[in-house]
C-alpha cells in the first residue's frame, strides 16, 4: 500500500513534501495536525496520500453527514471519525479526554472549518492542543507548488494572539486547489 501511496503522490501527481520530512512516530506519539488551506475534496485524497508516503498513524475528523453506505466503510477504513457539529457538547473537551485515554493519538483536522472562504481560523484545535497538551504541526496545501510543508511541532503558549499570528504567517501565501477559497 505505501507504495502504490509514493507512487501516485510522487510520480502520477507530482507533489513533493518540505520541511519536518522526518516526522517520527517513535518521537511524535501525540499530536493535532493542521492542513490548510482546505478549499476542495480533493484535500481529501492528498491527505490521505500524505499520511501514508509519511507513515504516520494519523486520524481525520470528518463531518459525520459523509457517514453513510458505502461510504462509511472507506471512511473508517482510512481513519476517518465522525463528528457531529450540531450535537451539544463540547467537543473540544470530548477530544481532550482521547488525547488523555490513549498513549498515542494524532489527529489531522482542518482548522477553517469549511472549505468556504474563511479571514480566521477557528481555535478549537489550539485549545485542544492546549488543554491535551500536544503539539501543533502545521501543512500546506500548496497546489500551485505540489508541496506539502510540514512543521516542526509547535506548542501554544499562554499568548493565544502571538501563538495565532505565528500559525497563520507559516501558511501566508499558500494557495488551495480552488485560490479565491484560500486562507489569507
Amino acid at each position: 500500500m505505501k507504495f502504490l501511496s509514493k507512487f501516485i503522490y510522487f510520480q502520477i501527481l507530482g507533489w513533493k513534501v518540505k520541511g519536518n520530512i522526518n516526522f517520527s512516530t517513535d518521537k511524535l506519539k501525540k499530536c493535532i495536525i493542521i492542513p490548510v488551506p482546505h478549499t476542495s475534496w480533493h484535500d481529501f485524497y492528498i491527505g490521505v496520500l500524505l499520511r501514508s508516503v509519511s507513515s504516520v498513524n494519523t486520524k481525520f475528523l470528518a463531518k459525520k453527514e459523509l457517514f453513510f453506505f458505502p461510504l462509511s466503510i472507506i471512511l473508517k477504513w482510512l481513519n476517518f471519525v465522525p463528528v457531529d457539529r450540531f450535537k451539544k457538547g463540547n467537543k473540544v473537551d470530548k477530544i481532550v479526554s482521547i488525547f488523555n485515554k490513549n498513549s498515542e493519538f494524532r489527529i489531522g483536522l482542518a482548522p477553517e472549518g469549511t472549505r468556504a472562504k474563511v479571514d480566521k481560523l477557528r481555535t478549537g484545535f489550539y485549545h485542544i492542543a492546549k488543554q491535551a497538551n500536544v503539539p501543533i504541526i502545521m501543512v500546506t496545501l500548496d497546489y500551485t507548488n505540489k508541496v506539502n510543508t510540514i512543521s516542526e511541532p509547535f506548542y501554544p503558549t499562554n499568548d493565544i494572539d502571538k501563538d495565532f499570528i505565528f500559525i497563520e504567517s507559516f501558511f501566508k501565501g499558500i494557495q488551495g486547489k480552488i485560490k479565491d477559497r484560500s486562507f489569507n
